[in-house]
């Protein structure tokens, strides 16, 4: 593999990886479904599909559909449970080079508890965990049970209470005041957040006049949303200073920069990978050329760099 001329090194806590690009939940396979588009050692890390303790059979079709700039989607977290997730897909994860984050999400408080001890068991196996606190395409978990933010603290400290790896907890302004939540997720037991998960949406059969889904609404993703993934990620960072995966939009590396500039350590790219399943690839590259034309040798240089409008003028 060439060597980069720049250091695209980021770390959080203990952790480092080679570049701050990865992947979305739910986006890009469970364990190396891409790996025919995507060269995964060249991935900074890679986040697997969320897993449930149970088995679930997800939503009824149709469960996605395109909309302006984006797409809906109501998956419903398809998946065959946590066991079968340990047994036959953490032998192939557990011979990546690339660092795995895995994502979990659960019914009740209770559940999240039993899979931190399961996970716990293999945690040298993967990097993170990010807990998935706000799909809103469950009927039960997600959004609607994790609505009051005393059950939000329950989970987190619960998780805690089973596990030492990092922990990022992934939010949606679904859930009310993020950066309110994000306080309090990280006063608990959070190393960081995951900002942000999908923003529910609706769209609308003009002549059937139904939803064009088989749900209601669902959850909305892609450029659409980047505008209020960007806001919430430099909030929070200006607010705690901690650890962020940020996701919501990003298509190339501009996207990238900007996540960047407000703060974010991890870059997930998410609805992109269906557009262009090379999308990963060609961010990383274009981070590095942009880095090279403007003289910044590490990212240090970049990450954390808005300046306020308001502070430029008062100068």
């Amino acid at each position: 593999m060439k060597k980069s001329k720049v250091d695209l090194t980021t770390r959080i806590k203990n952790l480092s990886f080679k570049n701050p690009i990865t992947v979305a939940s739910g986006t890009f396979g469970t364990t190396t479904e891409m790996e025919a588009f995507v060269d995964y050692d060249k991935l900074g890390a890679v986040i697997a599909k969320t897993v449930t303790l149970h088995e679930r059979a997800g939503n009824p079709m149709p469960r996605i559909c395109e909309t302006a700039s984006g797409m809906i989607n109501a998956i419903g977290l398809q998946n065959k449970g946590l066991d079968e997730f340990l047994e036959n897909k953490m032998p192939k994860i557990r011979k990546q080079k690339t660092p795995w984050i895995l994502s979990i999400a659960a019914e009740t408080t209770e559940e999240f508890s039993v899979m931190a001890k399961k996970l716990n068991a293999v945690k040298k196996d993967f990097a993170m965990l990010e807990v998935n606190l706000s799909c809103p395409n469950v009927e039960k978990g997600g959004a609607s049970f994790v609505k009051k933010q005393e059950t939000i603290i329950d989970i987190i400290k619960a998780i805690r209470d089973q596990t030492d790896v990092v922990l990022m907890a992934k939010l949606s302004p679904e859930l009310g005041d993020v950066v309110e939540v994000a306080g309090n997720v990280l006063k608990h037991g959070a190393d960081g957040l995951s900002l942000i998960n999908t923003l529910r949406g609706m769209a609308i059969d003009i002549y059937k006049r139904t939803s064009r889904i088989h749900r209601d609404s669902g959850g909305l993703s892609g450029p659409a949303i980047k505008p209020v993934a960007l806001r919430y990620v430099h909030d929070c960072k200006k607010a705690f200073n901690c650890p962020i995966i940020a996701s919501g939009g990003i298509r190339d590396w501009k996207d990238a920069v900007e996540f960047l500039i407000v703060g974010a350590d991890l870059l997930a790219v998410g609805t992109s990978n269906f557009v262009n399943p090379r999308a990963t690839m060609e961010v990383i590259q274009g981070l590095e050329d942009f880095c090279v034309k403007q003289g910044i040798q590490n990212l240090d240089q970049l990450r954390n760099t808005f300046q306020s409008v308001q502070s430029v003028v008062c100068k």
